[in-house]
């Protein structure tokens, strides 16, 4: 038997939060994350996902989307490379790279 309701259905994601200026990456980053992962985070941190951050950094960054302020999302790429994406707090850049690149 099958039970089905409205709290069994996935939410629909939500829409982007904040402008991401200009996207660029590093050429680490490029040659690094496969182009797929690279998208799917790029959407995640566009949406307000910030990935995998502690809490702490996670409502750093829902008050600075609110009041002003730098958005740093943290993701890993399927095969475990860490990298970031980094929206300036003018939100005319954001940026992909790697831990090292920084």
């Amino acid at each position: 038997m099958v039970i089905e309701g409205p709290w069994m259905r996935s939410r629909e994601p939500e829409g982007p939060k904040f402008s991401l200026g200009s996207l660029v990456a590093t050429p680490n980053a490029l040659i690094t994350i496969p182009q797929e992962d690279l998208r799917k985070a790029t959407a995640r941190h566009h949406c307000g996902d910030w990935g995998e951050l502690e809490a702490a950094d996670k409502k750093a960054n829902d008050e600075a989307l609110e009041h002003g302020g730098r958005l740093f999302s943290a993701y890993k790429s399927r095969d475990g490379t860490r990298f970031w994406i980094i929206t300036e707090a003018d939100r005319s850049v954001t940026t992909v790279l790697l831990p090292e690149d920084h």
